[in-house]
């Protein structure tokens, strides 16, 4: 158990490093199509920006869960498993999104599993509150 939150800093750093990779791809399309707001109605920028809004919806919830759950107590081993199946969730999903607007295997393994991370961890924390 660690109280620093170490874990959770770990892969909310690797996520973050994430989020400021879409972010760039963001700026490099905007410069590219010339669209200063919105989407400019191109494809690839409307690609880039979901792929950015979605990991905004739902990775700060996720890392909340995590961190609670690593101040509970949480076994090391259990808080990597979480921690890696996130960011790999959410790289297959942007890798899928950026093929296909449709549905596509990396896409549903990467919200698959994102899900499961919110359900799993949502279901541990409110197990520590029942049981405290």
């Amino acid at each position: 158990m660690s109280t620093y939150l170490v874990i959770t800093g770990f892969y909310a750093s690797l996520l973050a490093i994430i989020l400021v990779g879409f972010t760039v791809n963001i700026i490099k399309l905007r410069f590219k199509f010339r669209v200063g707001l919105g989407d400019g109605e191109q494809k690839p920028l409307i690609k880039a920006i979901r792929i950015h809004g979605n990991f905004v919806e739902y990775i700060p919830l996720a890392i909340i869960l995590l961190a609670v759950y690593e101040l509970n107590g949480a076994d090391n081993l259990w808080l990597h498993i979480f921690g890696i199946t996130l960011v790999v969730g959410r790289l297959l999903h942007s890798v899928g999104l950026t093929k296909t607007v449709g549905a596509s295997l990396p896409r549903q393994i990467g919200v698959i599993s994102t899900i499961i991370v919110l359900v799993v961890l949502a279901i541990l924390n409110i197990s520590a509150f029942i049981g405290a």
